[in-house]
């Protein structure tokens, strides 16, 4: 991967196209050779050209589908292309609104398939065809998304929870951002309800 990461971001998959892609072009370099080598028989000099021709491309293929990938990480998804020239953008995880995928008779037979991202950006949605793995993908961004509102909500509650403390609350001893962090991952794991989050969360902070 070409694209140089964030600090504290870490590279949690990496997708490419699926190697189905190639098929066409070593189909077509098995014919050249074939051709190249019946033509050289009969004394045509350009029996190897064809060959070397349609070789050339099948490396061409080859090196591109390598730097034609997706990456998720924990902060956005990646996407980069291009063999002479480098092409990277990126979707930043807060701003992707859905995520689908769709797969045919025969993508569920070799597991490729294509990939929607819908975001908030004016770009839309993106689709990535020929995807390898599209749901592991797709279930890698979700999972992905709500890790990083989770941390956000946390890294906020303890900002928020730092300020209070450096007033007059500091003295009691008392670590609200402890508090907080706790209260909210009850309402994670559904303990306790959105209401009943904000409630306690008004408690710890008044008392």
């Amino acid at each position: 991967m070409r694209t140089e990461l964030k600090k504290d971001e870490n590279v949690v998959l990496v997708i490419r196209p699926h190697w189905l892609i190639l098929v066409g072009p070593v189909i077509l370099a098995v014919i050249g050779i074939m051709l190249g080598i019946i033509i050289d028989h009969y004394g045509y000099a350009y029996g190897f050209i064809i060959s070397f021709i349609l070789i050339c491309n099948l490396l061409y293929k080859i090196i591109q589908r390598q730097n034609n990938l997706w990456a998720v990480t924990n902060l956005r998804i990646i996407d980069e292309d291009g063999v002479f020239s480098n092409n990277s953008k990126e979707s930043p995880l807060d701003k992707i609104n859905n995520v689908t995928y769709n797969q045919s008779v025969w993508g569920r037979i070799f597991d490729f398939g294509n990939v929607q991202i819908q975001t908030a950006a004016e770009i839309g949605a993106t689709t990535y065809y020929m995807v390898e793995k599209p749901k592991k993908l797709k279930d890698t961004i979700t999972t992905m998304q709500e890790e990083y509102k989770k941390s956000q909500i946390l890294s906020q509650a303890k900002e928020f929870a730092s300020a209070i403390s450096s007033g007059s609350q500091k003295q009691s001893g008392r670590d609200i951002s402890s508090e907080l962090e706790k209260l909210y991952e009850l309402k994670q794991k559904g303990v306790i309800s959105e209401e009943e989050f904000n409630m306690g969360k008004k408690k710890i902070l008044e008392e």
